[in-house]
């Protein structure tokens, strides 16, 4: 079987894998390969043009998996998508910046995952360096293109290795932010030089209406609130990766102006297992397995790391097939077990949402005629064309806002007598402890500084693809989306076989936890009333869409429960199945390093890891945990023996 070798080899080419990639690529003297099951996305025009998002879902730039039946939401099975190219969900999500609340992170209870270890490294993937680079003190560039100044001395450079001192001088830092006038954005949070364009979002009236209606009924406007994490209660726009009516991703850390020839992309490659090796007594991750778009398997070793960066559901996946998960789940599928931890695949957590949609009796203050009118489509991606503007040019969320339900359920017996669950058990080396047990609600959440529930619009008719009630010529329509914070029900992941092109059993137990159902209930309850009684939105509210529902008369927690059973449905947000933790966490796959317990050379870095979720999106994260992996990984190798190295090719069959 052929083979080849790298330094690191990075098993994933999505949000996490490609800024872990860029961030090992900045030393020179390392060679890094990237291995993405789909296609680059260099010729996906419906990754770089926002609008085109749902074109990529369902086909093979999808991996088009459905969860299991679930009880809890009338036995429904859910379409989770999840992008399959280089790039992943950052090339299809709803581009949104939303990081949470510092306590968020605070809960795992690690060292060196604080909130502010977690701020710092979400702001390195979003913030520019304000200060020059280590290398600019020595190195400058010069007028000639083949020349630099290293210190006080012109050097001339081969003319094949420019490109790297170039390349190395602008990966200082991630962002560039572009502000708006008429956003109010934190600039100490916000970055002007990096790969990663961000702007705040052109509101639809029908939005800057519903700002003006969570104010109105007491959730008051907080400026860049969705990247402060600053309150468990405002309102507010907030950020997106899109620049100038293009996406920006995880890839462009790797790809464009930031392409260094010290990384290999293999895309179409699907990662079959990780091989272990026993080396002086230890397992020791030498390489991985991998299958090309042809059917050819073929070895790629790495001599320091493997970091398996494959998202919730595949890289559990990947550690099963290699060995590594629970005993009785792998002897099912015929694999030998390598090292038994029972935590691989549980834990899965994802956040719920509930659509709930309106009809407006001013449909110009919706963006459905840009979309839906005879005719609007055509003109829409005309003009996308041809500007890079327009309803294309970006994802039609728009307003946002955090809520807590302390007083709206005080007459609820099961929210007060509730007990909350305990946060992990907190390493005592962490640099800030979880504590604040007593501060909690039945959620875990502390309510002085975490939301119970995130509210968000869309500026026109839609959604998955269930939603096909398409508003016609002289109709408008809107959503406001309810979504469930800190959900106390967890799935699982498991394998349906030991093929590594069959999707692995997603079963996310949705609302097995009767507080998430009353919980969700109460914040689609809440959000009704927000826009059929907020002074920006009752005077233009028509009724409920699609015509002849009557949801917008709801008024009982009962009624909206039978709502969000028969309606609620993912936000792409899975976490939590190769979850970090202490030694004595039996669900713990990973150490607060991100090692896989028991073998060397081995790290998952992506949104499995996160033991809790965050109250937020995870678009954000996902590149903090992938800056946050980088470092850890840079600063072990200064410290790893040379005898853990493998400096020589592994014989393979």
């Amino acid at each position: 079987m052929a083979s080849e070798m790298y330094d690191y080899v990075v098993c994933g080419g999505g949000t996490s894998g490609c800024v872990i990639a860029g961030r090992l690529a900045e030393d020179l003297n390392v060679s890094v390969c990237v291995i993405e099951a789909g296609p680059d996305n260099a010729d996906l025009d419906n990754v770089h043009m926002v609008g085109g998002w749902s074109q990529n879902l369902d086909g093979p730039t999808d991996w088009n998996i459905t969860s299991e039946p679930a009880p809890g939401i009338n036995g429904r099975q859910i379409k989770n998508s999840r992008g399959r190219f280089l790039g992943g969900c950052s090339g299809l999500n709803g581009t949104l910046c939303i990081r949470g609340n510092k306590q968020d992170y605070d809960d795992w209870g690690l060292d060196g995952w604080s909130g502010e270890d977690m701020w710092r490294c979400m702001a390195k993937a979003s913030v520019a360096s304000r200060g020059p680079s280590p290398l600019t003190s020595i190195v400058t560039p010069h007028p000639y293109p083949s020349c630099v100044w290293m210190g006080w001395r012109l050097v001339q450079l081969p003319r094949d290795c420019t490109w790297a001192i170039r390349a190395w001088l602008r990966i200082g830092a991630a962002e560039t932010f572009h502000p708006k006038d008429d956003f109010e954005a934190d600039l100490s949070v916000h970055g002007t030089d990096g790969p990663l364009h961000t702007e705040p979002h052109d509101l639809a009236p029908i939005s800057k209406l519903l700002l003006d209606s969570f104010h109105d009924q007491g959730i008051p406007h907080t400026p860049d609130l969705f990247s402060t994490g600053a309150s468990p209660q405002g309102c507010s726009n907030t950020v997106r990766t899109v620049h100038q009516g293009v996406r920006s991703t995880g890839a462009d850390f790797i790809t464009k102006g930031y392409r260094r020839e010290n990384i290999t992309i293999k895309t179409d490659s699907v990662v079959d297992k990780v091989i272990l090796e026993p080396v002086d007594g230890r397992l020791k991750a030498t390489g991985v397995k991998i299958v090309t778009k042809d059917g050819a398997e073929r070895i790629v070793q790495a001599r320091e790391e493997i970091v398996v960066s494959s998202g919730s559901y595949c890289s559990p996946a990947i550690l099963m097939r290699s060995g590594i998960g629970p005993q009785t789940e792998l002897s099912k599928h015929g694999i030998q077990t390598q090292v038994d931890l029972p935590g691989v695949g549980k834990n899965l957590m994802d956040h719920l949402i509930t659509f709930v949609f309106y009809e407006t009796n001013k449909p110009e203050l919706t963006n459905d005629h840009l979309a839906y009118y005879d005719g609007a489509l055509d003109s829409s991606y005309q003009l996308y064309k041809d500007t890079k503007t327009g309803f294309l040019s970006t994802f039609p969320f728009g307003a946002f806002a955090y809520g807590r339900l302390d007083d709206r359920l005080k007459d609820a017996p099961e929210w007060q007598q509730a007990t909350p669950p305990p946060p992990p058990p907190a390493d005592p080396h962490a640099s800030k402890p979880h504590g604040l047990e007593g501060a909690r609600d039945a959620m875990g959440l502390v309510r002085a500084s975490q939301p119970n529930v995130e509210w968000f619009s869309t500026e026109c008719y839609g959604g998955p693809k269930q939603y096909a009630a398409f508003p016609g010529d002289g109709q408008g329509a809107f959503s406001l989306l309810s979504m469930l914070l800190a959900p106390r029900s967890r799935g699982s992941v498991t394998l349906a076989g030991a093929d590594p092109t069959a999707n692995p059993v997603v079963d996310h137990n949705y609302l097995a936890d009767p507080l998430d159902l009353l919980v969700m209930a109460e914040a689609c309850r809440w959000g009704n009333e927000i826009v059929t009684g907020g002074a920006g939105t009752k005077d233009y509210v028509k009724g409920s869409w699609p015509p002849g529902e009557k949801h917008h008369e709801y008024t009982t927690r009962e009624q909206w429960a039978g709502f969000v059973r028969e309606n609620a449905t993912t936000c792409y947000h899975p976490a939590g199945t190769c979850k970090m933790g202490r030694d004595d966490d039996p669900v713990a796959v990973l150490d607060a390093r991100l090692r896989v317990r028991g073998v060397e050379g081995l790290r998952v870095a992506d949104c499995s890891v996160m033991p809790l979720m965050n109250q937020g999106h995870t678009q954000m994260p996902a590149y903090g945990i992938g800056e946050k992996a980088a470092e850890l990984i840079k600063e072990d190798a200064k410290r790893t023996p040379d005898a853990m190295r493998i400096d020589s090719v592994v014989a393979t069959d």
